[in-house]
């Protein structure tokens, strides 16, 4: 089965959130529209939306959902940003490691300034979202709309997004920088974005039950979604770019961590030494990156990122197979064949299988070593 793309299986918004013309002088105001730049909310009067899980709507955009702001914020970063060719860009799906790879990323490339061991390393005092800042949040997420001055940050500058490959600007895509990208298991993915949303989401705002964050998900209507899409996307790049992108899955990396994070080195330009390697500097770095570590630190019990966002909600499990604890039989069912039509059965997609005749689950287990 080959992959299916973008174009083909977006979700067609519903009637009734249709907007047209004549509608227009009368239709509700843009969430956060004084934000918003005219040429930016005309646009978004023009394109589908649907329920938003943490906003009341999602707009489709350039084939992805996304939030008004932040469609204000990924117009600013492609009309404004020049990459360095030693920038790194930390990729993810919202809820799949990205706290933690963030933090990895930064205390590898940074090792030889900020020892692991050090009392003073910025881990122990900044959460690792200031330290590798997101694209549409931190960076270009000001509402002035002003583009920032990046001549500052530190080299290697490290920046983070969750915007799909596609999305990304072509400055970025024909440059020399790299793309670290990781994935995770679709059922715990979406078990920790409806945990995640329900604590962050304004009151104004009924609550998403989980029944009905499910079938959004399983449509592709979720932030920077369809899922799917996000994970082809960077693997596609990945495989015709290997110097460029590096795809990264999340039971992988917390499986193997201080392989993975070899590869990573490795992928950066700054593999591990052999010396290195005998004082114990991937230990070092593995362990002062620990989920332990980092929720029990001062700075990610209180304080905000990006968009006011707590720190503490950041830090819920780590854990693999916690969806058990959420999904009813039927579930499971839907979004295995979800996972089996969009992303199965070929040699040239993430879920690329040897097993012969695979089920729906059997892929889910090869890709992410779970138990359905």
């Amino acid at each position: 089965m080959t992959p299916t793309t973008t174009t083909t299986h977006i979700p067609k918004p519903k009637s009734e959130d249709r907007i047209s013309c004549e509608e227009e002088e009368n239709e509700e105001p843009i969430e956060g529209e004084e934000t918003l730049s005219p040429e930016i909310k005309s646009l978004i009067h023009s394109l589908p939306r649907e329920r938003g899980w943490r906003t009341r709507y999602l707009y489709l955009f350039h084939g992805f959902w996304c939030q008004p702001a932040e469609i204000q914020s990924i117009t600013t970063l492609h009309h404004h940003f020049r990459p360095n060719d030693s920038d790194i860009i930390i990729a993810t799906i919202p809820k799949s490691g990205t706290t933690w790879l963030k933090a990895l990323t930064f205390a590898t490339v940074n090792r030889d300034l900020f020892p692991p061991s050090s009392k003073s390393h910025p881990l122990l005092s900044s959460n690792p979202h200031d330290l590798a800042p997101f694209f549409e949040y931190t960076v270009y997420g000001s509402h002035d709309r002003n583009p920032p001055d990046l001549s500052g940050f530190p080299e290697p500058r490290l920046f983070g997004t969750h915007i799909p490959f596609d999305g990304l600007p072509s400055s970025v895509k024909d440059s020399d920088c790299k793309v670290i990208y990781i994935c995770r298991n679709p059922f715990d993915t979406f078990v920790s974005s409806w945990t995640f949303i329900n604590k962050i989401k304004p009151e104004s705002l009924p609550p998403l039950t989980l029944e009905e964050a499910f079938d959004m998900y399983c449509q592709g209507i979720i932030g920077f979604g369809p899922f799917w899409d996000h994970m082809l996307g960077y693997w596609n790049e990945s495989k015709e770019k290997p110097h460029k992108v590096l795809f990264l899955k999340y039971e992988d990396l917390k499986g193997e961590t201080e392989r993975e994070l070899k590869r990573i080195a490795e992928f950066l330009g700054c593999g591990f030494g052999e010396e290195e390697e005998e004082r114990g500097m991937v230990e070092s770095i593995v362990k002062l990156c620990s989920f332990e570590k980092m929720k029990e630190l001062e700075v990610n019990k209180c304080g905000t990122f990006g968009r006011n966002f707590g720190n503490k909600h950041l830090f819920r499990k780590a854990e693999i197979g916690d969806w058990v604890n959420h999904f009813s039989p039927p579930m499971v069912e839907r979004l295995s064949t979800v996972i089996e039509e969009k992303l199965g059965g070929s040699d040239s997609s993430p879920c690329s299988s040897s097993l012969e005749n695979p089920s729906p689950c059997s892929q889910s287990q090869v890709l992410f070593n779970v138990q359905l």
